[in-house]
């Protein structure tokens, strides 16, 4: 993890400590049955993240599940075991595929 101090001689505060993640993971999980659960083996997996809902539309069709964008950011990470976990989700909320988004790459598990 690396940290920048940055000086501002024009403020009142003198310095600051500026984090920078350098990896992010967009997990793409309908909200089913389970994804509560989910929800937070992901936050324990990671830590903090953001969630966003939004309308599914896959496989040429809008879906009638909701979809929440799990977005997490980290600077050391492991995409095999990324992907690991993205296909235990899968299993866990009886999908036969789940996207996830990787350093803004889309990667879909499927069966």
């Amino acid at each position: 993890m690396s940290f920048k101090n940055i000086s501002r001689p024009t403020s009142k505060i003198s310095c600051m400590r500026v984090k920078i993640l350098q990896n992010s993971v967009k997990f793409y999980l309908p909200r089913l049955e389970g994804y509560s659960e989910t929800v937070r083996t992901i936050a324990d997996e990671y830590g903090n993240m953001s969630l966003i809902e939004f309308d599914g539309y896959f496989e040429g069709k809008l879906e009638p599940v909701k979809y929440t964008r799990v977005e997490v950011h980290t600077d050391e990470i492991d995409e095999q075991k990324t992907i690991s976990f993205a296909d235990q989700i899968r299993i866990e909320l009886k999908q036969t595929s789940l996207a996830f988004e990787f350093n803004n790459r889309l990667v879909l598990v499927s069966q």
